[in-house]
């Protein structure tokens, strides 16, 4: 098992695997703070974004936050009794059953590494209000083998949280679906979850990487397993899940390491595991998808189309892109060659792709595609510094669409086919106590993704501000600013509320004067304004 730890650890690493890069510590349930309402979310770093109704839901790497007033304010959950400090690796809505799903997942240190670690799935089905916790997806050391159909087959069992996190999660009838990267794909039926049953999470059987589909009559002989190893000799991508989404109740798409899976049994999932699939790679089509890594699907019903950010993997003929089928999976188109996209969101014939070069739209089903350019906030004219989107969602009506961006997130207006220049941007903030009070975010804050935000007043007036910042063992590191005049008001970016300078930030990229990135640590900053008595604050550095 140590070596199977190792391989997902490298294999992480090879996806750019960023969404869990912080060290976020638990802290115990006795000292939480109840949830505030706040002005902005939790966290600059949106995983996922759901929209229902009236209701906005983001997934961050701090936790969900949920939005009921289109933005203006927002109760954040990160830190609460239900949450604690876990970040959302994936959100999913039963109409159904009115239940949101988020699942959860942290870092933590296994030999002096810090690996990602699943926790499970919390779900409401009160907006919220109240909510309850579904086990992460674990196997018992005796699940070594699963039927399907007359076959008897060898499967490795999965007992470990430790890289075994829940990538996606999709809904169809009365059945909840899990892309797991270590479990593969699981399925648990909601109808015994919500009434309190206690059901097990199960194994979904999918084709191994020989065989391009599988049936229930099939004779087959192979290994549920996504490594090979003393347990069995079977090395299957397939069974490395990053994506799974629902085309009503009826169809069920499953996106791994090895291609598109797609199954029109998703009703006969909600009583039995004998699903027939067809898989789609690179490989096994004339003119198949980009690449087998899958970490992304969507399905747009106005058009009935699919769609699958499509990774490189290993052969070397890949190429990372989008591809899409108008025809459920029959024939497939790509594009975007060479950009790795995250996610899809649809309003009528409008498709999304945030991408780490920004969010692409397209306007004519993935012919053309346009980026929106420099995004500035219209009110505080601050610009988002980050190329690299991860999610978007679109309002039911399509007047707003929203983005989550490394570095914050940004709602755009307008229902045209082209990019408006009506921008907003929220960046995680909070309020200061005094006029000698001060704070720094993102913290913790990697410089190989993001920049520090000090946050700071000047009241009655004008000020002459430097900022620096300090080791933990108060050894000069850099000069943010030095001797710049600033005027009153609070200099964050938040919403341009409370008197916010309109384009003022202060800012540490985490570098020192000579331009290196500083090792992770706690540093200290420190902010002279004229000749008051300096204000201190701390940042840790993690990267």
């Amino acid at each position: 098992m140590k070596n199977y730890i190792l391989y997902l650890c490298v294999f992480l690493s090879a996806i750019n695997y960023a969404q869990f890069r912080k060290d976020y510590r638990l802290i115990s349930e006795g000292n939480l703070p109840k949830v505030a309402l706040d002005e902005t979310p939790a966290s600059n770093s949106i995983n996922d974004i759901l929209i229902v109704g009236d209701t906005i839901w983001l997934g961050t790497s701090r936790g969900l936050s949920r939005s009921t007033d289109n933005g203006l304010s927002w109760k954040n959950f990160y830190l609460s009794a239900e949450f604690g400090s876990e970040s959302i690796s994936a959100l999913v809505y039963d109409n159904k059953t009115s239940t949101i799903w988020a699942a959860t997942a942290h870092s933590t240190e296994v030999s002096g590494s810090n690996l990602p670690e699943g926790s499970g799935v919390r779900y409401s089905a009160d907006n919220g209000a109240t909510w309850k916790t579904i086990e992460q997806p674990l196997d018992d050391n005796t699940d070594t083998v699963e039927i399907y159909g007359s076959n008897i087959l060898n499967a490795l069992p999965v007992t470990t949280k430790i890289q075994n996190i829940i990538y996606d999660l999709a809904v169809t009838n009365r059945t909840l679906w899990a892309a797991t990267f270590a479990g593969g794909l699981r399925k648990i039926r909601i109808d015994q979850i919500l009434a309190n049953n206690n059901p097990k999470w199960d194994r979904v059987v999918l084709p191994p990487d020989n065989r391009a589909s599988i049936k229930p009559s099939d004779s087959l002989n192979f290994c549920l397993s996504p490594v090979s190893g003393k347990f069995c000799s079977d090395n299957n991508l397939n069974y490395r899940l990053f994506s799974v989404a629902s085309v009503g109740d009826t169809m069920i798409l499953a996106g791994s390491a090895n291609g598109i899976n797609i199954s029109s049994d998703a009703k006969v999932a909600d009583t039995s595991n004998d699903l027939s699939w067809t898989k789609f790679n690179h490989q096994n089509q004339a003119d198949g998808i980009s690449g087998n890594f899958v970490v992304a699907l969507g399905y747009n019903p106005n058009n009935r189309s699919i769609w699958g950010a499509t990774w490189k993997a290993e052969d070397l003929n890949e190429f990372s892109g989008v591809s899409f089928s108008m025809d459920l999976g029959q024939t497939w188109r790509t594009a975007l060659r060479d950009e790795k996209v995250h996610n899809f969101t649809f309003y009528s014939n409008k498709t999304i792709g945030p991408s780490d070069n920004g969010a692409f739209r397209s306007y004519d089903n993935g012919y053309s595609w346009v980026l929106p350019g420099s995004i500035t906030d219209v009110n505080t004219k601050l610009s988002l510094q980050t190329r690299v989107f991860y999610s978007g969602a679109f309002s039911l009506s399509g007047s707003n669409l929203w983005l989550g961006t490394s570095d914050g997130l940004v709602r755009n207006e307008g229902v045209s086919d082209f990019w408006s220049s009506n921008w907003k941007i929220y960046f995680a903030s909070q309020r200061l106590s005094g006029s000698g009070d001060s704070y720094a975010y993102s913290n913790p804050f990697n410089p190989k993704t993001e920049t520090c935000r000090i946050v700071y007043s000047i009241r009655n007036g004008s000020g002459n501000v430097t900022i620096r910042i300090f080791s933990f063992g108060m050894n000069y590191i850099r000069t943010v600013v030095q001797s710049v005049e600033r005027g009153s008001g609070i200099h964050n970016v938040s919403s341009g509320n409370d008197g916010a300078p309109a384009g003022i930030i202060d800012e540490w990229d985490g570098r020192d004067d000579s331009g290196n990135i500083v090792p992770n640590g706690v540093y200290f900053y420190r902010i002279d304004i004229d000749d008051n008595d300096p204000i201190f604050g701390k940042i840790m550095v993690i990267r």
